[in-house]
């Protein structure tokens, strides 16, 4: 009798302990929430108008970066191209590798790589390039993104028996977006986008660079002119 008893409450020990680790997981999935985001945007409306944009049309060309993450500019540039292609059907949006495909088609790779080596020292495109870019793309705005800042970081915020089971994972970026006229060779539009991105997660996976730079890129989007 005593050993069914002794077996009874061990069986007993084992289901209350199976459950305590379902209500642990459980309480893991419902505390598991919602990125927070944080975003600032301001732009400066210098001369484009909404039907100047819609009639010109927008060719990319590379991104610059600030941050020593040379290789993430073919990224950033795909990512921002595509989601404004998404939010501005009413556009006409050369995505980057159209634009050098073209430019070198138009034997203009020198002048391409004359520009920007004047625009690190500079800051300005040379007005000349930006005519013939423009004729080989077929548009009138060249538009240029600057990386500025870009980190990702992770915080444990719950953990049981030494296992980590909830870490906040974060990003924050810093972009800049200007669009050129090549009629001109002056600045006719640009934005800032500061974006922070938190959130809790079960599993070890960073907020990665592609997942903050399409809410920016659709924050940047939401201001041009219409």
């Amino acid at each position: 009798m005593n050993k069914v008893s002794a077996c009874n409450i061990d069986r007993l020990s084992s289901v209350i302990t199976t459950q305590r680790w379902w209500i642990v997981l459980v309480v893991i999935l419902l505390t598991s929430c919602a990125p927070q985001i944080s975003s600032e945007i301001s732009h400066n409306q210098i001369t484009l108008s909404g039907i100047d944009l819609r009639n010109g049309g927008i060719a990319f060309v590379t991104p610059s970066t600030v941050t020593g993450q040379e290789e993430e500019k073919q990224a950033v540039a795909f990512v921002f191209a595509s989601t404004l292609i998404e939010q501005r059907p009413d556009l006409q949006i050369i995505p980057l590798p159209n634009t050098l495909s073209l430019i070198n088609k138009a034997e203009l790779a020198d002048d391409y790589k004359e520009m920007y080596k004047e625009y690190r020292d500079t800051g300005i495109f040379s007005k000349d390039t930006l005519e013939k870019i423009a004729e080989a793309s077929g548009v009138r705005y060249v538009a240029q993104l600057k990386l500025a800042g870009f980190t990702q970081r992770s915080r444990n915020r719950f953990g049981v028996f030494g296992l980590r089971m909830i870490q906040t994972n974060s990003a924050t970026v810093r972009i800049f977006f200007q669009l050129w006229d090549s009629s001109n060779g002056a600045i006719s539009w640009e934005s800032v986008a500061e974006l922070s991105w938190a959130e809790e997660k079960i599993l070890e996976d960073p907020v990665t660079l592609q997942t903050i730079m399409v809410r920016a890129a659709k924050d940047i989007a939401e201001n041009l002119p219409r």
